[in-house]
């Protein structure tokens, strides 16, 4: 294993998402996804890892690797393939073939317009809904729409009295019977175009409806059409959960006020908290410590006020006093942010109870007494507190839980993101230590000149022989490393992690 990568594994974080294998050419020779990244790709690489003849030949050749993380395991699967198709990787044998996930199709320029699953999503003027990861989910959608809205599910181009003879939709099936004169053109098409909003997401009530219909079905204890109902209900849900199909802004904002009130209900705050800031530390071994300061404003990350800090007060690995310091650094005397920032509503650590109490220590000691703190253990997504509320679990599908925990992610994605930028400066910078001749205050020189070692790269030979008074062949070797490191990065994707949708 070669420096970059024993380097590269320390960074890989425990979130969904893809991970890309690279030889010592740079090119991609597997992808694959995760529930949980960094035990994925690290079992790879322990020493006693029981693998297959054919992984171990794969890992023997990695010599770097990059990851992205995503929302959730779905979105990892279909990642993972379109990565697949686009590169496709030596050792990615059973997925280079054209096999795709299902979408739902439908061509708005016919007379009487159906819905057909299919695998491919062409520019065709058709309508497209998908591709998802679960085939499930798609069929339950196209027998939904079928149903609730009397469209047809027979293929043929122009329905007429003679396709109607071997069909039983229009009994069985709820169709309105184009075939038969049933329903004009103008009035089918205009149930095709709802169908069509509802798959969009702009249609909420629909959802809303078939869940009043599994209740009463369940009042009456007709449980076998609850149950229907129910698994319809959890297909469509799954589909706007997993991001597919687009739901309109007022919806999000609806569902974070309601999470800003179970918050309120379970913390005992006196009203729901506008404003909630949620700090991370982070750090490789006690170097290169950061935290990040991320901002929800009525239950919505707003990015305008995030805010990043280089810790400046604590050495090692010390969460809960870098915790501390970033209060301080937030709300202290003297700070620019305490003067230009709304005060939060309710602060979250990310961690447990020690870097709870470290936060609360630090606000008494600046005299800031009214701002709740409370922590958020990532194990069991339980918020901690220090007094008699104790541990508070909310449910797992608490819209309160799902502005807490997301909140959380963007901040430890935006201080993971801060600390390997950081790292990975300094070990660009540090490829200069490579050139024999070049000591820290010709290095120095260097960087002051040309402000990084992708700015040494673009330069001239004459121009970096002057600007740190070194001969033209050492020179020629500063501009050989720096241009290597230049390749080497030029290589990786041209995006690392994927934001949060809000």
């Amino acid at each position: 294993m070669n420096d970059v990568l024993r380097e590269r594994l320390k960074t890989v974080p425990n979130k969904p998402g893809c991970y890309m294998m690279r030889d010592r050419a740079g090119a991609i020779i597997y992808v694959g996804k995760a529930k949980n990244l960094r035990r994925r790709v690290l079992g790879y690489f322990r020493p006693n890892a029981d693998l297959a003849p054919k992984v171990r030949s794969m890992v023997h050749t990695v010599a770097d690797l990059e990851f992205m993380t995503v929302k959730n395991e779905a979105e990892a699967l279909l990642t993972e393939a379109n990565l697949i198709k686009k590169y496709k990787p030596h050792f990615n044998i059973l997925m280079r073939d054209d096999k795709r996930y299902l979408a739902l199709r439908a061509d708005p320029s016919q007379d009487f317009p159906f819905f057909a699953t299919c695998r491919i999503v062409r520019d065709d003027g058709a309508r497209y809904f998908g591709p998802f990861p679960s085939a499930t989910v798609v069929r339950t959608a196209k027998d939904f729409v079928e149903k609730r809205y009397g469209l047809r599910g027979c293929t043929c181009l122009s329905p007429d009295e003679e396709a109607h003879v071997h069909c039983l939709a229009d009994t069985i099936r709820f169709c309105s019977a184009p075939c038969l004169g049933r329903v004009s053109s103008e009035e089918y098409k205009a149930r095709f175009d709802e169908a069509c909003a509802f798959l969009r997401g702009e249609r909420p009530q629909v959802i809303a409806d078939v869940q009043a219909q599994m209740r009463a079905a369940a009042a009456k204890n007709d449980f076998e059409k609850a149950a229907k109902l129910r698994d319809v209900c959890l297909a469509l849900k799954e589909m706007t959960k997993q991001h597919f199909v687009r739901r309109r802004p007022e919806e999000t904002r609806a569902d974070a006020m309601r999470g800003l009130e179970e918050l309120a209900a379970a913390l005992r705050l006196a009203a729901p908290p506008r404003v909630i800031e949620c700090a991370d530390i982070s750090n490789l071994f006690g170097t290169h410590s950061v935290a990040s300061l991320v901002v929800a404003v009525d239950g919505l990350p707003d990015r305008r006020c995030y805010r990043h800090f280089k810790i400046e007060t604590v050495e090692g690995a010390d969460d809960p006093r870098s915790m501390a310091e970033v209060v301080r650094r937030r709300y202290g005397p003297g700070s620019t942010l305490a003067a230009k920032s709304p005060k939060a509503d309710l602060f979250v650590c990310d961690g447990g109870v020690t870097q709870l109490r470290a936060a609360r220590a630090a606000f008494r000691e600046i005299g800031v007494a009214d701002v709740p703190v409370v922590g958020l253990a990532e194990k069991m997504e339980i918020i901690v507190t220090d007094d008699e509320r104790g541990e508070i679990a909310l449910p797992r599908d608490s819209q309160g839980l799902f502005v807490a925990t997301r909140l959380r992610d963007e901040a430890h994605r935006f201080a993971i993101t801060y600390h390997r930028n950081l790292r990975e400066r300094a070990i660009r910078e540090s490829a200069l230590d490579e050139v024999p001749g070049i000591g820290p205050a010709k290095k120095a020189a260097l960087l002051r000149a040309f402000k990084s070692t992708y700015g040494i790269a673009r330069a001239t030979v004459a121009e970096i022989a002057a600007a740190a008074g070194v001969g033209t062949e050492i020179a020629e070797a500063v501009l050989a490393v720096c241009s290597r490191r230049r390749a080497a990065e030029a290589r990786k994707p041209l995006e690392e992690e994927t934001e949060i949708a809000p």
